[in-house]
Formats: C-alpha cells, sequence, structure tokens
C-alpha cells in the first residue's frame, strides 16, 4: 500500500486533486481498482496536506448476482457513507436495446448517474479508479479506433456543474494495485456484466502487455510520459 499511497501523493502535487473541505466520493464498482483506491483514500486523508471527507458510490445496473452485501460491509468497516443507486441499465442496454458494442453507452450512462447522485449528495469531486495501465490503453484505442489521439485526464472540470472528477490512481501500475489488494486482503465483487473480458479494451491490454515483455521496457516510462503531456492535463 506504501507504494499506491505514494502515486497518489505525487497525483496530488503535480495535478493538485484534493482542496481543503472537499467531500469525495469514490465511484465504488466492487472491482480491484476502486475498492483499493477507498482503502488508500481512507488511509491517505490522516497525512494529507489538506482535509476532506469521503463517501462511495454505487451504481447498481440491475444484473442479478450482484454482490452488494460486500460492498455496504466493506464501507462500514470504513465508516464511510455509502450510496447504492439501484438503476435497469443493464436490461435496458442488453434486453431492450441488444447493443452489439454496449460498453461505450454503457459507460456514459452510468457516468451521468454518477453525477446527478453526487450532485444530489454535496459531493465535490468524483474518484474513479482508473490507474496508469488504463490510461495507456485508452490512448491506444484512441488510436487504433477513433483515428485520434486522446487519452482521459488525470483531473476534469465539467462546464455545466461544479463536480470534479479525478483519478487519484493514475501514476500506479495495475499490478501495484493486484499487490495491494492481495496484501490488505481487501475484497472485491465480481463483475456479472455479460459483456465483461471480451472487450476491445481486453485485446489492446494483452496487446500492450505482449510487447512491453518483449521489449523489458517499463510501463512507468509510458505512464509518466502521457501523465506529463497535455492530453493529460
Amino acid at each position: 500500500m506504501k507504494e499506491i499511497l505514494g502515486c497518489i501523493k505525487l497525483a496530488q502535487e503535480e495535478f493538485h486533486m484534493f482542496d481543503e473541505g472537499d467531500v469525495v466520493a469514490v465511484g465504488l464498482s466492487g472491482g480491484k481498482d476502486s475498492m483499493t483506491l477507498l482503502h488508500a483514500l481512507n488511509l491517505y486523508r490522516r497525512f494529507a496536506p489538506v482535509n476532506f471527507t469521503l463517501k462511495a458510490v454505487t451504481v447498481d445496473m440491475g444484473f442479478e448476482g450482484f454482490d452488494r452485501e460486500t460492498l455496504t460491509a466493506f464501507c462500514r468497516e470504513w465508516e464511510t457513507d455509502f450510496i447504492l443507486e439501484k438503476t435497469r441499465l443493464g436490461e435496458m442496454i442488453f434486453e431492450e436495446r441488444q447493443e452489439k458494442n454496449p460498453c461505450s453507452l454503457c459507460s456514459r450512462m452510468r457516468r451521468g448517474i454518477l453525477h446527478r447522485v453526487c450532485e444530489e449528495n454535496g459531493v465535490t469531486k468524483l474518484a474513479l479508479g482508473h490507474h496508469g495501465d488504463d490510461l495507456l490503453e485508452t490512448f491506444f484505442m484512441s488510436m487504433l479506433y477513433e483515428s485520434r489521439v486522446n487519452a482521459f485526464k488525470a483531473v476534469t472540470a465539467f462546464e455545466r456543474t461544479d463536480l470534479i472528477q479525478i483519478r487519484p490512481l493514475i501514476y500506479a501500475e495495475e499490478s501495484q494495485v493486484r499487490e495491494a489488494a492481495f496484501r490488505h486482503s481487501i475484497p472485491t465483487v465480481t463483475n456479472p456484466c455479460p459483456a465483461s473480458g471480451e472487450t476491445r479494451r481486453q485485446e489492446v491490454k494483452e496487446a500492450l502487455e505482449a510487447f512491453l515483455q518483449r521489449t523489458g521496457r517499463p510501463r512507468s516510462n509510458m505512464i509518466r510520459a502521457l501523465c506529463r503531456s497535455e492530453i493529460v492535463l
């Protein structure tokens, strides 16, 4: 967890993600990234240069078998307010609309719901669990599938709302997140989405991993290069 906290500290120093008095909500999906982020932020705020409070927000897609109890118990353990927003997104996307490429639509709709719930609950910063590997994959996906150079930003301010979106794990590698989750026995929830593991992102992830292993180059170089470029700023 020391490495994860160091990455969050670096992100704060470079991007000024947290301000005094912020109400920060972690978008809690139940995966290792968001669960580790909530765990780490509860530790980080003990020595952070500013004071902020934490909440957790989960968008329940409505899939059968979604483990809400684990999320509730994890937030209770950290004495973190937990907001569960129940929806029919899964049924709408996969049954009613039968989307062939559901991930993009699902992401937009979930993000919209997250933003609304945050505004209704006095949240000033929405913290997402995207890490450096996600950044690299998004960068290459934009070139391969959209013919443009693009990646998500470390800090995003929205014109129509006061809510600011942050990614405190942007300097962390997925392997670091996985190791922290394992060492600290952080619980996770299985993703019940039918498209899980069968997406374009998974294809890019595997190709990028093969390239890095073959060349022996550290992915941290690529992550830091992107983080310090105008694409992410």
